[in-house]
């Protein structure tokens, strides 16, 4: 169920993905731990990583589309091996994820735009180990598309000058290329542009963090801009700022899986080994509940993400379902990973602190992924725009299969415009719950009923609706149950053991019962949704057999099962 680097085979993947994935395990492992969070805390830049990944074509070969590759016949955009390099990456630290993450991002705006002689050089950077940045986010606004201070003036000749600055830019110090948000000063008209971290009229003002990241506040001096470099203008542009982030931030959930995978192996390892008291620290009960509900939390991120990739890699203009399941990746899955990180915490103790651990890392770096760009707030607003069609107006779509096809992902350039949501429609959740039956679904399925009861007969008033605080906790309440569909979905696929699966389902139950109860508390709440929050406050079915049927199968033999080369 958990990535192992020392003993992982990437059996679904092809040769050269294979060798990537590997060579890569080999860099870090032969890098050593000390070297590693040595690194870490001095901020050191990777350019050691760089250029094994510039020696090694990884990022040309991984992110480069079919049609514009360069003498690669591996070369592809395909979002099942990029997951699965995003959790490799996340599992040595978070710093060689954000190098790659933010490439990704930049190279949104470029594949998606309609500027063919820059995706031509923008495929000879990458092959050329070149990295890349996403210049979207403002000081003053975030990441406020509507209010971008960023000003592209038109000349004339189909030429221009742009100024302005951005913030919090990854890879804003060294990328080859800066995919650019502006607005055209004329037409007020959005606009992305291409700019080169080597001109004279680029200012790299500094890195906002104190970390081996390098995150840019970036400055452009009546930067001259033709349209050789212009990537797309109008809606277009808008489009690909959001779609972009469709694909780039979905990484956001596989870093958080890589992290905390690496962390619940150190930890649980630290407490099966430590004496107190005359037992193991792993012998206390409540050590084995948090550990195990740490464990369950971690198999269900990622049984949820990788069933995500497939509704990725089969969307379409008609089954835009992605739209849903990908947001949850990067709000749910990264909060959870911080949610294992926490409970880990508190076994590991005074340890976590210790500069030659690796949790020391993942405590400080697993933070940073539900708050990117206001990651939890941002897509919760968005995940609820699907809620009524998702519960009361289901429509019907062919099943589908796991997405482990070497085929280029074309469809992730091609989204097509960003409205619509209210109007996409899923499958019947009920398809998937009606395959389980296990006792702890049982209960989780009463809840969502008692919910649907809420909706149906004590619906948000006109003043709830427009209650940010309120919806957002309603989100949380649906999102559980999208969150459990594609749990189940995956399990039947990889045939999870039954009791792994209750035991999922046992902290669901009790993660449902303190949004319910959260809803009972808020200030609005009138008395018939307090009556109704009151229903869906439920206790899992207890069972010790099936307990410690998980610990000892899945969580205790964690044990000494991984150590880093030192």
């Amino acid at each position: 169920m958990l990535f192992h680097p020392k003993k992982e085979t990437y059996d679904k993947l092809d040769a050269r993905s294979r060798e990537i994935m590997q060579k890569t395990i080999e860099y870090f492992e032969n890098k050593g731990k000390v070297e590693l969070l040595d690194d870490d805390h001095k901020c050191v830049w990777y350019r050691d990583f760089l250029d094994f990944i510039k020696e090694n074509k990884i990022f040309s070969t991984l992110l480069t589309p079919t049609e514009y590759a360069i003498d690669d016949p591996d070369a592809r955009w395909d979002t099942y091996r990029n997951s699965e390099f995003s959790e490799l990456l996340g599992f040595y630290g978070l710093g060689y994820w954000y190098v790659w993450q933010v490439t990704i991002l930049g190279l949104g705006p470029l594949w998606m735009g309609n500027n063919e002689e820059m995706k031509k050089k923008t495929a000879a950077l990458l092959k050329d180990g070149g990295i890349f940045g996403f210049g979207l986010s403002e000081k003053q606004h975030g990441a406020d598309l509507y209010s971008s201070d960023m000003v592209l003036t038109p000349l004339a000749e189909g030429k221009y000058v742009a100024d302005g600055g951005k913030y919090y830019i990854g890879n804003g110090n060294e990328a080859a290329l800066l995919s650019t948000f502006a607005k055209n000063s004329e037409t007020d008209e959005y606009v992305w542009f291409a700019v080169e971290t080597t001109h004279e009229n680029y200012e790299c003002v500094k890195n906002v963090v104190s970390s081996q990241m390098y995150v840019a506040e970036y400055a452009l001096n009546s930067y001259p801009i033709t349209d050789t470099e212009i990537l797309s203008t109008g809606s277009e542009a808008w489009d690909s700022a959001l779609n972009t982030i469709n694909v780039g931030k979905f990484n956001l959930g596989w870093g958080s899986i890589g992290i905390a995978t690496h962390a619940f192996y150190e930890a649980i390892t630290h407490a099966a080994n430590r004496n107190l008291y005359g037992k193991y620290v792993t012998e206390f009960p409540h050590i084995q509940q948090i550990l195990t509900d740490a464990y369950t939390r971690l198999a269900a991120m990622k049984l949820f993400a990788a069933r995500a990739i497939d509704y990725m890699r089969t969307a379409s203009a008609e089954d835009r379902r992605y739209l849903l399941y990908n947001p949850m990746v990067k709000m749910k899955v990264t909060t959870q990973g911080e949610e294992v990180v926490n409970l880990l915490w508190d076994v590991i103790a005074a340890r976590g602190f210790e500069k030659e651990t690796y949790f020391e890392q993942a405590a400080r770096m697993i933070r940073a992924l539900p708050k990117l760009e206001g990651t939890v707030h941002v897509n919760m607003a968005l995940i609820v725009k699907f809620m009524a069609n998702y519960l009361f107006n289901p429509g019907e779509f062919p099943e589908i299969d796991p997405q482990f096809g070497t085929n280029h992902d074309t469809f992730m350039f091609n989204q097509g415009p960003t409205r619509g949501l209210g109007k996409i429609q899923f499958h019947d959740y009920n398809i998937a719950y009606d395959t389980c039956n296990l006792p702890n679904a049982e209960v989780f399925k009463t809840q969502i009923a008692a919910l649907k009861d809420l909706l149906i007969n004590a619906s948000p008033t006109k003043e709830q609706t427009k209650d940010i605080d309120f919806l957002l906790n309603m989100g949380e309440l649906f999102t559980l149950i999208a969150y459990g569909q594609l749990i189940i979905e995956n399990a039947n696929l990889k045939d999870v053991d039954d009791l792994l699966l209750d035991q999922i389902f046992d902290f669901l139950v009790r993660d449902f019962s303190k949004h319910a109860l959260t809803l009972y508390s808020k200030p609005s709440s009138t008395d018939q949704q307090m009556e109704y929050a009151l229903k869906m406050i439920r206790k899992p079915v207890v069972d010790p057999d099936r307990f410690q049927h998980v610990w000892q199968k899945y969580v205790l033999t964690n044990n000494g099962a991984y150590e880093m080369n030192p």
